[in-house]
C-alpha cells in the first residue's frame, strides 16, 4: 500500500507564494508540507527548553494506557513538564505497539538486519533542499534528539531503488506476445513508469495531484487556509477513492468552487490498473473504498514524500551506540516483571529512546523515574474497566501478570486523568467504561470509535543474501504485481550485517485477508513459489529469486489477529470523516470534565503513521497542562491552539 511513493512534489513546492519558513500569523502556525487539519507546529512547542509547560500541580495523578509510541511520548513530555505521578500500563511484555522491529535468528550477533513488521517508512515533512531532521515534524525532532540513523527508503518507483519490476495481467502489459516484466528505472526521480498504459494512468494522477498540491502550498498556513480546507472536506468527505479516480477531471481550479479540484478522469481499464499497481509504485487498492480524503491527505500533504528507513541509534556499521540498558540481560518493570530489553536497532529504537534515554530537565529517564514507584511502569497488565468515581477521579482496573494463567491478580488504582492510547477495537472488546455520563462521554463519540474501520495487513519478511543486491543484475530490486503477493521490497541497511532484507509479500485489506487461512510456514512457501513463478514466466527475467532467500528464517506478522492490536491502521469510509474529526475534538471539548483523554491513531484522521501518534500524545499533554493550570512555555496559550472544524449541526 503505497500512495504516491514516487510523488515527492510536496517537498519540492517552493514558489514565491509558498510559506517556506513559517506562516505570518504566529510562530505556532505550521508550514507546508504538513498535515492539513491542525495547522500547528508541534515541534516548536516541544523543542523548547523545559518542554511544553511547567506543572503547577505536579502531584496530579495520571494513568497512560498503552506503551506504544503514543503512550511513551505522552509519558516523556508530561515528565519533562514536571508531573511526578505518572503510571504507564502496558498489556504486552514489550513496548512499542505497532512499532515492531523483529531481529532474525536469535543466535545471531548483537547487530544484524532487522525486519520492520509494523510501521517502516517515516515521513519527516522536510523540503527537498533540507535534511530530514530539518523537517517541521515531531519525527524529525525525536530523530535528531536521539541520534537516530536513517536513509532514504527503497520505495517502488523511487530513485532509491536500482529498478522496479512491474508484472501485471500475467505479463501482458509488455510490447511483445510473450509474458514480460516491465522495468522502471527512475534514478532522476522524474522518469515516468514504462509502457503506454501506465504512463496514461500516471499522467492523469499527476495532473490532478500537482494542481491540488500547488494550490494547497500557496494557501497553507494563511488566514484563508481553514476555510479552504473546510471547502475541500465538504466537497470530498462523501466520495470514495474509487469514485474520485473515475470522476471527471477539471481543466482549472475555479475560485467560485474553492474546494473542488474535480477527479482524475480515468476509464474503467485505467482504474483497474491504478487499483492493482498504482502508477507502478505498489497497489493502491486498499484505499479504493475508503474516503478519498485519506489518500489525498497522504499524497498531497507530505505523508508519502521523502520517506526514511530508520536504522536505529547505531553507527555506520549498524552497531548500537552506547545507551542505557543496552547490555542488560533483562529489564524489569515497577512490579519486578521482566519485559523485552532494548537493542536500539531499527524503528523500535525510537520507542526505546523515549523510555530509556535521560531527560535534560530531570536528569533521569522515564524508565528510571518509573522504577522508583511501585506503579510507575506495569507491563503484562491488561486494563479491563474504567470507573468514574464520585470524587471525579477514575478508577483503572487491570489484570496484572495476565499472560500467566493461575497467577493473574486483579488490581485497581485511582487517577485524576487517564490517557487512553489503544486501538479502538481493543477499547470496545476489552475495556468497560462505567459511570461516564453523556456530558463526559457522549454516545456519538463512543459510536465513532466503535464503528471505526481498522484494516488488516500481512507482512512476510526474510533474510536476503548479500549477493542479490551486490551481484544480481537481472531481477529488479523491487517488484509490484497484481498477484496475491502484491509488493516485494529488497533493501540493505549496511555492508556490515550478514544479510540484507526482503519483504517477500506486503498486503493490505482484502489482499491480506485472503491469506489468513494459511499457516505461517505455508504462506512463506506459497509466496516464494509464486514469486519464482512470476520471474520464470517473464521472458526478460527467467530466473528464480528463492536461492537468495532464507526461507526457513522468514517471519510473518498478521496485524488483525495480533491480540494487542486487532488491526494495522485505522481508516474511515466515505461520509464518516466528521465522525473521525469528532474524536480528535474530544480532548478539548470533554477531557476537562471526564478526566479521560483519547490519544493515538484511533483518534486521528491520519492512519497508519507515527506522526499523528506523536501529535495525539502532545495534544493530551497540552489539555492536561491546561486543566491543571500549568504555565505554558514560549508564550503559548490555548488561544494559539487551533480548533478542529466539524460539520455544523442542521438548524431545525
Amino acid at each position: 500500500m503505497t500512495i504516491g511513493s514516487s510523488y515527492n512534489y510536496p517537498s519540492h513546492v517552493i514558489g514565491k507564494d509558498t510559506r517556506t519558513k513559517r506562516a505570518a500569523r504566529s510562530k505556532w502556525t505550521a508550514r507546508f508540507p504538513s498535515p492539513p487539519d491542525l495547522c500547528f507546529d508541534y515541534r516548536t512547542l516541544i523543542e523548547q527548553d523545559g518542554g511544553i509547560a511547567r506543572a503547577t500541580d505536579p502531584q496530579h495523578r495520571i494513568c497512560i494506557i498503552g506503551a506504544g509510541v503514543t503512550g511513551l511520548t505522552a509519558a516523556r513530555e508530561l515528565y519533562r513538564c514536571g508531573f511526578t505521578q505518572i503510571s504507564l500500563i502496558e498489556q504486552s511484555t514489550r513496548i512499542g505497539g505497532r512499532h515492531l522491529t523483529v531481529h532474525g535468528s536469535p543466535k545471531s550477533s548483537l547487530s544484524h538486519t532487522p525486519f520492520e513488521m509494523g510501521a517502516m517508512r517515516m515521513p519527516f515533512f522536510n523540503r527537498a533542499d533540507e535534511s530530514p531532521t530539518q523537517g517541521r515534524s515531531l519525527m524529525a525532532y525525536y530523530a535528531q534528539a536521539f541520534d537516530l540513523a536513517f536513509s532514504d527508503f527503497a520505495n517502488p518507483g523511487s530513485p532509491w531503488v536500482r529498478s522496479t519490476g512491474i508484472y501485471l495481467r500475467e505479463g501482458g502489459m509488455g510490447d511483445g506476445p510473450a509474458p514480460q516484466m516491465l522495468i522502471w528505472k527512475n534514478q532522476d526521480g522524474m522518469t515516468p513508469p514504462p509502457g503506454e498504459a501506465l504512463q496514461k494512468v500516471y499522467a492523469k494522477w499527476k495532473t490532478f495531484a500537482d494542481r491540488m498540491t500547488r494550490h494547497v502550498s500557496e494557501l497553507y498556513g494563511s488566514e484563508a487556509w481553514e476555510a479552504t480546507w473546510a471547502a475541500m472536506v465538504e466537497r470530498y468527505q462523501g466520495v470514495s477513492f474509487r469514485d474520485l479516480v473515475s470522476m471527471p477531471a477539471v481543466q482549472a481550479w475555479n475560485e467560485q468552487s474553492p474546494g473542488d479540484f474535480g477527479g482524475m478522469g480515468m476509464s474503467a481499464e485505467e482504474s483497474a490498473i491504478f487499483y492493482a499497481i498504482g502508477i507502478g509504485d505498489g497497489s493502491w487498492g486498499a484505499f479504493y473504498d475508503v474516503c478519498c480524503l485519506y489518500p489525498l491527505r497522504t499524497a498531497i500533504f507530505g505523508f508519502s514524500s521523502q520517506l526514511q528507513l530508520i536504522h536505529g541509534r547505531v553507527d555506520s556499521n549498524g552497531d548500537p551506540l552506547d545507551a542505557p540498558h543496552l547490555n542488560s540481560e533483562a529489564v524489569v518493570d515497577s512490579a519486578g516483571l521482566t519485559f523485552d530489553r532494548p537493542r536500539y536497532i531499527g524503528l523500535a529504537a525510537l520507542d526505546e529512546c523515549l523510555l530509556y534515554m535521560p531527560i535534560d530537565e530531570t536528569g533521569k529517564s522515564v524508565y528510571e523515574y518509573s522504577r522508583e514507584r511501585s506503579n510507575g511502569l506495569l507491563t503484562d497488565s491488561s486494563v479491563t474497566r474504567l470507573t468514574k468515581l464520585p470524587n471525579q477521579q477514575i478508577r483503572v482496573h487491570f489484570n496484572w501478570n495476565h499472560s500467566q494463567q493461575g497467577q493473574t491478580r486483579e488490581r485497581f488504582e485511582d487517577f485524576d486523568s487517564v490517557i487512553m492510547t489503544l486501538p479502538s477495537w481493543l477499547i470496545e472488546t476489552r475495556i468497560q467504561l462505567e459511570r461516564f455520563t453523556q456530558h463526559m462521554l457522549p454516545f456519538n463519540v463512543i459510536n465513532a470509535y466503535k464503528t471505526a474501520h481498522w484494516e488488516t495487513s500481512c507482512k512476510v519478511f526474510a533474510p536476503l543474501k548479500k549477493s542479490f543486491l551486490s551481484k544480481n543484475g537481472n531481477i529488479p530490486q523491487v517488484l509490484v504485481t497484481d498477484s496475491f503477493i502484491h509488493d516485494v521490497y529488497t533493501y540493505r541497511y549496511n555492508d556490515h550485517y550478514s544479510y540484507d532484507c526482503i519483504l517477500l509479500s506486503y498486503t493490505w485489506e482484502d489482499d491480506a485477508t485472503k491469506l489468513a487461512s494459511f499457516s505461517d510456514k505455508e504462506l512463506v512457501t506459497k509466496c516464494a513459489k509464486e514469486l519464482d513463478r512470476i520471474l520464470l514466466n517473464a521472458v526478460n527475467i527467467r530466473e528464480k529469486i528463492s536461492p537468495y532467500i532464507g526461507i526457513d528464517q522468514a517471519v510473518v506478522q498478521r496485524w488483525i489477529t495480533d491480540k494487542n492490536a486487532l488491526g494495522c491502521a485505522k481508516l474511515y469510509r466515505p461520509g464518516t470523516y466528521y465522525d473521525a474529526v469528532s474524536l480528535m475534538k474530544y480532548n478539548r471539548d470533554f477531557g476537562h470534565v471526564s478526566g479521560l483523554y483519547l490519544s493515538g491513531e484511533s483518534f486521528s484522521v491520519d492512519a497508519g503513521w507515527t506522526e499523528p501518534c506523536f501529535r495525539g500524545a502532545v495534544d493530551a499533554v497540552i489539555h492536561i497542562c491546561n486543566k491543571t493550570g500549568a504555565t505554558f512555555k514560549g508564550g503559548f496559550s490555548m488561544g494559539d491552539y487551533p480548533h478542529y472544524r466539524v460539520k455544523p449541526e442542521p438548524v431545525n
